[in-house]
């Protein structure tokens, strides 16, 4: 297809480049932050909300933007932001700098997730969605994995210079984006009915307020972001690192894991998903993550055994990965298949602003409980955490249409319903 050899081409090319950065720099910054800079798992805690809570300051205005303006300029702009916020966290030492920073860097990072979903979807018609949403979270945890693989082996605590030059490369990665993705060219937006049951009057964030399919999506998607993704770099960071005793190092092994993982089963998993229900594959997430929340129980209890609890850990970022894959081809899309052409950009920008407030509260309530301590009431709130997304995706079936929720309808001759009914 032309788009996916041009456009498309060279946005997954800049997702993939900005991972790479990221995997350098995400999983380090509580290590960065606790030990480097020597202030504590509170400051480190904190640093995680701020860049978190920086989408409620930009969120609401990236939509607006998209809509107005359209994807690309508001992509820049946070290339620039995020950028500069990168920089400096790198060149920050103490608590007020690093908030500082952390903030710029949140807004940046947060403002470039609706960009990038709106111009997925210019690129591509509603049969490759799911494909193409499915290929940009492959490439992303490819550039990530690798990054964090590299990067665990350059990372020195005793070094802050080499955390430097980590964030340093984080900045310069932003920066390719811009230069790959935020040059290319869009198409115009090509106006399409409204999905049954969106608001057809209104505009901005009221009429997605008023999509209670939407609502209830962003619910399941706050408490999805919440137990997996809030807890991926902070919360299981943490229990790896002060309560198994994983070694920096093997940390970058274990997400280099979580990314193979993804890599080898995203392609493949699409197609299964293809063929069933989104909220079907949401609830299958929800099974996997709850594998993966005891095994991380399993970790804790034999942390005295070096090698075991290594194992532990390494499985519990892979089957993470399983349920990630499993997500990725249906949240993206039912977005876009959920939001009138003209709120395109409100609605990623929804999304992605329920999703940066359950990230930054996961890292709170993550790393206070690991850090004082009860970790088994960590583990055990993850899990019922867990059950209740499988239980909610499930109920979600019933406020979304058969397109929406990826049910494929049969043609049956008119003749054949006739005797069918007559049969019935």
């Amino acid at each position: 297809m032309k788009e996916w050899g041009g456009r498309l081409r060279r946005v997954q090319v800049g997702n993939a480049l900005s991972a790479f950065g990221s995997g350098f720099t995400l999983p380090y910054m509580f290590v960065y932050v606790d030990q480097v800079r020597g202030l504590g798992a509170a400051a480190a805690g904190a640093v995680f909300t701020v860049f978190a809570l920086a989408a409620l300051a930009v969120l609401p205005f990236t939509g607006r933007g998209i809509d107005r303006y359209g994807p690309r300029p508001v992509l820049l702009a946070g290339t620039a932001m995020a950028a500069a916020g990168a920089f400096a966290f790198g060149q920050a030492a103490g608590t007020a700098g690093l908030l500082l920073s952390s903030f710029l860097f949140g807004a940046g990072v947060t403002t470039c997730q609706p960009a990038l979903a709106t111009m997925i979807v210019r690129c591509t018609g509603r049969t490759e969605r799911s494909r193409a949403f499915a290929l940009q979270f492959t490439l992303v945890n490819l550039g990530m994995g690798i990054g964090a693989l590299v990067g665990g082996q350059i990372v020195d605590t005793s070094d802050p210079a080499s955390l430097t030059r980590l964030f340093t490369i984080e900045a310069l990665t932003f920066l390719g984006l811009a230069a790959v993705t935020g040059t290319a060219k869009m198409p115009p937006a090509v106006v399409e009915p409204a999905p049954a049951g969106s608001p057809a009057k209104g505009g901005g964030l009221r009429a997605m307020v008023a999509d209670k399919a939407m609502l209830r999506l962003c619910v399941l998607a706050g408490l999805i972001f919440f137990t997996c993704y809030g807890q991926f770099e902070s919360g299981v960071a943490a229990f790896a690192t002060d309560t198994v005793g994983t070694a920096p190092s093997t940390l970058g092994l274990a997400i280099g894991a979580n990314a193979l993982t993804i890599v080898l089963l995203q392609m493949f998993v699409v197609r299964i998903t293809e063929r069933r229900r989104r909220t079907t594959a949401m609830a299958a997430a929800g099974a996997v993550w709850l594998a993966a929340w005891g095994m991380a129980v399993v970790a804790g209890l034999i942390r005295t055994e070096a090698v075991a609890a290594t194992v532990a850990i390494v499985a519990v970022y892979a089957l993470f990965g399983v349920g990630e894959s499993l997500l990725a081809p249906t949240m993206g899309p039912i977005v876009a298949d959920l939001a009138p052409s003209r709120l395109l950009g409100t609605y990623n920008a929804g999304y992605a602003l329920v999703k940066q407030i359950a990230v930054a509260v996961g890292p709170a309530v993550g790393v206070l409980l690991v850090g004082s301590g009860t970790w088994p009431l960590y583990l055990a709130a993850m899990a019922l955490c867990t059950l209740l997304i499988v239980a909610l995706a499930v109920r979600l079936r019933e406020h979304l249409t058969p397109a929406q929720d990826n049910v494929r309808v049969l043609s049956v001759p008119q003749h054949e319903l006739r005797e069918l009914q007559t049969a019935a």
